[in-house]
């Protein structure tokens, strides 16, 4: 626009001076005609080319507000908390009960959103995310009418590979922390090799051994961990392979490189990572007695109050206390085994003569009580009415694979075989079953 001005003013000079040199009204004629036709072309470039302002339009964006739940919160609370009367609470907390089985919050697991279209505009959606999996939608519409979606995200589970060697004066723990085995992961192996290794007396410096295992993801972002699918062990008494195999019913079961059952009905030690402190023996020193009789257990060494879970499944068949063991706990498991745990300082709540337990779960902790020097835990395995070493007896396998699943799980094996040579040459590879 300014040059355009210059030009006008220009031209109005040349105009005024032509006027006074040329006194020919032809020659001011074609002057005022030449100008017009400049004022034309610049007003036609004007309308082309110029472009004004464009002025930003901005939509107002929806206002998010995030609640943690902590000990202590409910939902009426929560609710109450954002401006909801006591009707619309009531029909919240039925509706997520109703259509999503949701009645119960867990601190620090759950988290609360609440949308808003505008500051203007009351709650109109509620996003409640309870753990990693699960998240529940309930969305307003105009009539005030609330609807309750559940939704499972989807899990994008990968498999990992790790492996580890025992190094003079580790544990078997230590080991597997140092290859990068999560903690959980670790505990699952545990007892899993419980069944066929004692960790005190069958690890040696130059033992290897690998994990195979799940990992979950969900948005490219680790969540958690899943299954352990296969582990390795060099054991003195040979190695020691695990694999998990789901049956077509559904059944979920350890078994070894030839599809045999690798879960026993009973662990050799009760107690992970415990160590050992007197063997089974048919002499022995008493330590408190001072005479030398038979040592029908193993002694494992466990500060007071630590958890003792049962060694397999079965039936409480005594519960009770003798000068000897002190508090104890004795198991049927079948028609051959039973197991006796001794010096416990107090038993588990619920478990009395009678009670049945599942393998693993606790039926006391341990302690001092009877003729003992120390809090440790005496376990003993009796077989057919004798006592046996549970460090060396042969214990039976359960959940055996008939021929067809065998077939079916050893072409299983193979699979996670490949992975795993595929995973030890190249261990960045995402690789998902």
């Amino acid at each position: 626009m300014k040059k355009a001005k210059y030009i006008i003013k220009k031209m109005n000079v040349k105009l005024m001076e032509s006027c006074k040199k040329l006194r020919d009204i032809h020659v001011l004629s074609r002057l005022v005609l030449r100008l017009a036709i400049i004022m034309s072309v610049i007003a036609l470039g004007v309308v082309l080319f110029y472009k004004p302002a464009r002025v930003a339009v901005f939509k107002p964006s929806e206002i998010v507000s995030s609640i943690d739940v902590k000990s202590g919160d409910t939902l009426s609370k929560i609710l109450k908390g954002k401006g909801f009367s006591a009707r619309d609470i009531d029909t919240l907390s039925k509706t997520l009960k109703k259509d999503a089985n949701f009645s119960t919050l867990r601190p620090g697991r759950d988290r609360f959103e609440f949308i808003q279209k505008d500051e203007n505009q009351p709650i109109s959606k509620i996003v409640i995310t309870n753990g990693p999996w699960n998240r529940v939608e309930l969305s307003c519409d105009e009539a005030g009418t609330w609807e309750c979606q559940k939704i499972d995200i989807v899990r994008d589970t990968r498999v990992a590979y790790k492996e580890g060697e025992i190094l003079d004066g580790d544990s078997f723990y230590l080991a597997g922390m140092r290859a990068g085995i999560p903690a959980g992961i670790l505990a699952d192996v545990y007892d899993l090799l419980a069944f066929e290794m004692d960790f005190e007396r069958d690890v040696r410096a130059g033992q290897k051994f690998y994990v195979l295992y799940e990992e979950n993801y969900a948005s490219e972002k680790k969540v958690d961990n899943g299954h352990v699918l296969a582990v390795s062990f060099e054991a003195l008494r040979g190695n020691v392979q695990m694999y998990r195999y789901v049956k077509p019913d559904g059944h979920v079961g350890y078994y070894d490189e030839k599809g045999n059952g690798a879960i026993k009905s009973l662990k050799r030690t009760p107690i992970n990572n415990a160590k050992v402190t007197s063997s089974f023996s048919t002499r022995r020193k008493h330590p408190v007695l001072g005479f030398t009789r038979a040592h029908k257990g193993v002694d494992f060494r466990a500060p007071t109050g630590t958890p003792i879970p049962a060694a397999g499944a079965g039936r409480v068949v005594a519960r009770s206390f003798n000068r000897g063991h002190g508090n104890f706990v004795k198991i049927r498991h079948n028609g051959t085994f039973e197991t006796l745990y001794a010096h416990m300082s107090r038993f588990a709540k619920g478990v009395n003569v009678g009670t049945v337990v599942r393998q693993g779960q606790i039926i006391g902790y341990s302690g001092s009580t009877g003729l003992s020097t120390g809090p440790h835990l005496h376990y003993e395995i009796i077989k057919n009415g004798q006592h046996v070493n549970p460090m060396t007896v042969k214990l039976p396998a359960i959940n055996n694979l008939d021929a067809a699943n065998k077939k079916i799980f050893l072409e299983h094996k193979d699979k996670l075989s490949g992975i795993i040579e595929s995973l030890k040459t190249n261990p960045t590879q995402v690789v998902r079953l």
